[in-house]
């Protein structure tokens, strides 16, 4: 059933691949009659990667394994980046094989100092499925009062989708949103067995009309870097860059940090954050932050 499924997923991936391919680009002649999809159809896709359109065909419909040098083939004619390169990969089953991820995931302790030294930037330690499993006082000032949701509902995108005050908190939601979905379809490949991600994703795309249709894109990126524009009510408008930090320890946890260019109005704003928070007495209770797979 799991490989049959990872190869509906791959062929659904494909998909939508190329029909956003311009035909031109790959290099195909001007066709007189109006085309009746988007992006390369089938046959120009197995013309591209010197393979029969039968092969394709099947491979797009999880009827076919697809070989390494062909998979790197379709990477080059559909322009992928290397995320979806990667994403692909997993899917078809060629990336290095991971362990099972079902242990009961804590923070790391290295991780929990660090958080506790950080009095000026905002952080928090980031699980799979994007769960929030700690953070400091400047990320509750900034970001929200994790301590006053329920355990299950701390997760960053959950929180992007369902929580109307994220949505006004980002300048630009959409493109916030669009990113959240896009690391979840990234992680969801990595680990397609993982039941808590699949109620996650059936649960937002139930709930919120944006998350369906953008999950239909398959979008892929990778928790790195990128910067936002958040509009706070103490602060005003804070533009900040952030960088996922990964865990040696554990690869499956990174510290996200949110940081300001030095002599602008928005690291005054942090500044004027970090005393705020401190007189507020803005606390991280510890150890009860324990979370099952």
């Amino acid at each position: 059933m799991s490989g049959q499924r990872d190869s509906n997923q791959l062929g659904e991936f494909l998909k939508a691949r190329r029909a956003e391919v311009d035909p031109r680009e790959a290099g195909l002649p001007e066709a007189g009659a109006r085309r009746r999809v988007r992006g390369l159809r089938r046959e120009e896709v197995a013309l591209l990667a010197s393979i029969s359109t039968d092969y394709y065909t099947r491979l797009e419909q999880g009827r076919r394994q697809a070989s390494a040098p062909v998979l790197q083939a379709l990477a080059e004619i559909l322009r992928l980046s290397d995320e979806e390169r990667a994403y692909m990969f997993e899917l078809a089953g060629k990336a290095t094989a991971r362990p099972p991820r079902r242990t009961v995931q804590k923070t790391y302790p290295q991780l929990r100092r660090v958080l506790d030294e950080l009095t000026t930037s905002p952080a928090l330690v980031m699980g799979r499925r994007m769960d929030i499993l700690d953070w400091n006082p400047m990320a509750a000032a900034l970001l929200t009062d994790f301590s006053r949701i329920p355990e299950k509902n701390r997760n960053y995108a959950w929180l992007i989708f369902s929580d109307p005050a994220m949505r006004e908190l980002h300048a630009d939601w959409e493109h916030t949103a669009r990113a959240c979905v896009a690391m979840l379809r990234m992680e969801a490949g990595r680990d397609p067995e993982d039941q808590r991600m699949a109620t996650l994703i059936g649960e937002l795309s139930m709930r919120d009309d944006d998350f369906r249709r953008w999950w239909g894109d398959h979008r892929v990126a990778d928790r790195s870097r990128g910067s936002k524009v958040l509009r706070h009510s103490l602060v005003g408008d804070l533009t900040l860059d952030w960088d996922a930090l990964a865990c040696v320890g554990d690869p499956d946890q990174q510290l996200v940090v949110w940081t300001a260019e030095p002599g602008t109005p928005s690291h005054d704003g942090l500044r004027i954050l970090s005393s705020w928070a401190a007189d507020a007495g803005h606390d991280t209770p510890r150890g009860q932050r324990d979370r099952s797979a």
